[in-house]
């Protein structure tokens, strides 16, 4: 497995309801990419968002960061909707299950 952790803060001028249409066409286009397990998204009490996606490997993660839809709205992401964010890719992360 290859996890994605997303971690980011918006600009507080952003268009709330045209960011939240491109996460949700952005989410549509991943679950429908090979190597796609999961996506969920947290955000906490100050702001900050947490993103998670789990892919079958890294070039699955990569192929979909290489989607040109996904690039467009990366680039899109970065001139109008994150004031900033940080991007950890994990190959074989320690996973402890219970029960």
């Amino acid at each position: 497995m290859y996890l994605v952790v997303f971690r980011n803060r918006k600009r507080a001028d952003i268009d709330t309801a045209a960011y939240d249409l491109q996460a949700e066409e952005m989410e549509v286009m991943a679950r429908a990419q090979p190597g796609y397990l999961s996506f969920k998204s947290y955000v906490a009490e100050d702001g900050e968002v947490v993103a998670l996606s789990e892919w079958t490997d890294e070039a699955s993660a990569r192929a979909w960061g290489r989607v040109a839809e996904h690039a467009a709205a990366q680039a899109e992401g970065r001139a109008r909707w994150y004031a900033e964010y940080t991007m950890f890719g994990c190959d074989r992360p320690r996973t402890h299950r219970f029960p």
